[in-house]
């Protein structure tokens, strides 16, 4: 009965065991000072300064107000938790093999990837490099500041390596934001079509009703404002964002200075905020859905799926999104359509929308 007792005893502790160590444990078996590659309170961090051999570099800074990436943009959100999620996520699998061990620190003494973690306080939290992928590609070469021997780096359940989210391209870490202001924020929104100006209007945002300014052809015509279909549209300009960064691809300025401008927009806020973009065609190419079937917005020279933007004073040109854009691409006499009969409890929601709005510019301004 003893002996049977103390094999069940030996059976729990070695289940026990292999529980924690094979299904539970999966931070990395080897020492912090030689694979300390996971942070897993990200929270704590303040500053990542990432840096290559060639000196092209990005400092990403906790402020009070966002993450800022070298002193001067916006950190694009999604870049910044994908690298968050990395250093919570990343283990060292093992040491790289004696084999592979002579061209990995090769390797990483002309290409590796300086990474600086610091802490809110200022204090050094860790020290990196970056390489490339191991042998087998389902992970990533990395060595701690100071270790003799580099590690394989693995995120689990991913097989991919890790190199390109540890980038110095400040094209992949800034912010793409084109409009940004909350609707009960906007004082006017101006849309002026080059082409077409016929459709260009400017809405006015007065303490919650909504006046539409468009060329007198089209106010004579037409019946009041459709209060509804103003307020949803100022919504449209809460968060506005663009493809990617165009800044220094060869044969930009050329570009832009031949194409046609499609439309001047301008939002003014009830503080004095402003923000502003030139929008213009790009011009057909083979991927252009239309090339095959038109677009009755879009004339047949130009494509239907982007544009090119001109925003942030005139110093960044950006691509944007047909799709993005469309809703805010409205025409004047949009403004003035009747809704189809709205039922009780839409129009009930459209007041207490309507009254929001005025509440919260009251407090405001109060």
């Amino acid at each position: 009965m003893r002996k049977t007792l103390l094999y069940l005893v030996i059976l729990a502790v070695l289940g026990f065991g292999i529980y924690f160590f094979l299904l539970k444990k999966t931070d990395s078996p080897y020492s912090a000072d030689e694979a300390g590659f996971t942070i897993k309170d990200t929270g704590a961090i303040g500053k990542i300064y990432i840096v290559t051999n060639d000196g092209d570099a990005v400092l990403v800074e906790r402020t009070d107000s966002a993450w800022m990436v070298n002193k001067k943009y916006r950190a694009l959100p999604s870049m910044l938790n994908l690298l968050m999620g990395t250093l919570a996520q990343q283990t060292a699998l093992y040491p790289v093999t004696k084999n592979a061990f002579d061209n990995v620190i090769k390797s990483m003494s002309t290409d590796g990837i300086k990474t600086e973690i610091y802490g809110r306080d200022g204090k050094k939290m860790r020290v990196f490099y970056v390489g490339g992928t191991a042998v087998n590609n389902t992970g990533t070469n990395m060595l701690m500041d100071g270790a003799h021997t580099p590690y394989v780096v693995q995120v689990q359940g991913f097989d991919g390596y890790l190199t390109p989210r540890f980038t110095t391209n400040i094209k992949d870490w800034r912010d793409r934001t084109v409009f940004s202001m909350p609707a009960e924020e906007i004082k006017t929104i101006s849309v002026q079509y080059a082409d077409k100006p016929i459709n260009s209007f400017v809405v006015n945002n007065d303490n919650g009703t909504i006046n539409v300014k468009a060329d007198p052809e089209i106010m004579n015509h037409l019946d009041s404002i459709n209060q509804r279909k103003a307020h949803i549209y100022i919504k449209y300009f809460t968060n506005v964002n663009c493809e990617g960064y165009l800044n220094g691809v060869a044969g930009m300025d050329s570009a832009i200075s031949k194409a046609p401008k499609q439309s001047t927009i301008d939002i003014v806020g009830l503080h004095g905020q402003h923000q502003h973009a030139d929008i213009y065609w790009m011009g057909l190419n083979k991927r252009s859905k239309n090339v095959t079937q038109s677009d009755p917005d879009v004339p047949d020279d130009y494509d239907a799926d982007r544009l090119y933007a001109v925003i942030n004073n005139g110093q960044d040109t950006v691509m944007v999104q047909q799709q993005a854009f469309k809703k805010i691409f409205r025409k004047a006499f949009e403004f003035y359509q009747k809704d189809m009969q709205l039922s009780p409890e839409q129009q009930k929601e459209y007041e207490h929308e309507k009254e929001q709005s005025k509440n919260v510019l009251f407090h405001k301004k109060v």
